[in-house]
This record gives C-alpha cells, sequence and structure tokens, in this order.
C-alpha cells in the first residue's frame, strides 16, 4: 500500500497548517466602520484582522454587558487543542508508514478519519458553547440593557456558522484557511482508505497466479 500510505501521510500532515493559519474567522461590519472589524481564532488563540480589532470589539461589548475576547489563559481550549492535533498529525503519519510498508490494514486509515471527525465535532461543539456563554451572559450593570419585543433580555450570540443582524450590525463566522486545510487532509485520509483498499484487491487477485508460477 505504498501509494495509499504517502497520501495518508501527507493528508495528516496537512493539519500542521493550524498551527500557522486560523481556524475560524467573524466579521462584524456596520455604517459606523468602513473597515469591517474582525478576530482570527486559531487553536491557540484569537487575534484581531487589524491591529485594533480586538480592542474596539471589547470597547463595543463593554456597553452592552459582553465579556472580553479571552486571552489564551482564560480558556483550556487554547492549551489542550495545539497538543490533540498535534498528536493527530504524529499519529497519521505513523499510520500512513506502517501502511506504506505493509504492515497495517487500509481500515487504519479510516479510523484515523472516524476519530478525527468525532473530535472536529466535539470542537465545534465546544465553540457554540462558548459562543452561546459569551453572547449571554451579560453584566446586569452593563450601560446598555436592550429587551426582545417580548420583554425578554437580548441575546447577542455570534452565528456558529453564517449570516446573522445583530442589532445596526452585520455578523459573518465563516472557517478560515486551517479549516480548509484540515478538510482537505481529512478528505485525502479518506482517498488513501480507498486507494489501499483498491492496492489489497489487486495483490489478492494476484497472489493465485504468482504463486504456482513460483512453485
Amino acid at each position: 500500500m505504498k501509494k495509499a500510505g504517502i497520501i495518508m501521510i501527507i493528508g495528516s500532515l496537512l493539519l500542521l497548517g493550524l498551527f500557522k493559519f486560523p481556524l475560524w474567522n467573524i466579521v462584524l461590519g456596520a455604517p459606523q466602520y468602513p473597515d469591517p472589524l474582525g478576530m482570527d481564532i486559531y487553536i491557540q488563540g484569537i487575534q484581531g484582522v487589524e491591529e485594533f480589532d480586538i480592542q474596539n470589539i471589547d470597547g463595543l461589548n463593554h456597553y452592552i454587558g459582553m465579556k472580553t475576547i479571552p486571552k489564551v489563559e482564560d480558556m483550556w481550549e487554547f492549551s489542550v487543542f495545539p497538543k490533540v492535533i498535534g498528536l493527530m498529525v504524529a499519529l497519521g503519519v505513523i499510520i500512513g508508514l506502517l501502511g506504506f510498508l505493509g504492515k497495517v490494514s487500509y481500515k487504519w486509515f479510516l479510523g484515523w478519519f472516524i476519530v478525527m471527525s468525532i473530535l472536529g465535532l466535539l470542537g465545534m461543539y465546544d465553540f457554540n458553547l462558548w459562543l452561546i456563554e459569551y453572547g449571554t451572559d451579560l453584566d446586569p450593570k452593563a450601560i446598555m440593557k436592550l429587551l426582545n419585543p417580548d420583554g425578554t433580555p437580548m441575546t447577542y450570540k455570534p452565528p456558529l456558522l453564517g449570516y446573522q443582524k445583530m442589532l445596526n450590525f452585520d455578523v459573518d463566522s465563516w472557517p478560515a484557511t486551517g479549516a480548509y486545510m484540515i478538510f482537505a487532509g481529512m478528505m485525502l485520509t479518506v482517498v488513501a482508505f480507498f486507494v489501499g483498499r483498491y492496492e489489497y484487491k489487486k495483490k489478492v487477485k494476484t497472489e493465485p497466479i504468482l504463486k504456482p508460477a513460483l512453485a
């Protein structure tokens, strides 16, 4: 399974892009901000798209009682996620090498994909929980206290994925470069599975022909 093993290794290594590129991007646009405010979410922390974006977002959030954008030390995810990604990259490379050497079945490639898919879903679930807390756990002493038409306090949870109108702000939340690299890497591991299965079946078919010839 040499070809499959190489594809598996390449797919796993693509996840290293998460240490360089943002995983997610949230942008806030409004008439008073000709240049939208944005933040890039990395597995190691959150940064503004422009130099003062985080500072400006925190300033706006202060008026409606939202928490400040968390720093690295404020969230356990920023210390755990890099370790998880590093472990999955190492595991994928090892499986790919063993597949290249014919030491493991092609089914291991699919197993890695399933584990990574579960971890990805858990990560998205955790991210959504953070957005909910961020947008609903408001300071009761906030300067502005806005209500919904039914009289309940207004919340400001950004969308997990897509577009949402929040007051006079247009909020967009979309995957960034790192997320696309994860997707590409995971799809390559699926390709590795099918290539490995094809190589295995081809080997099984040729073995009965080779054995009599060698006898």
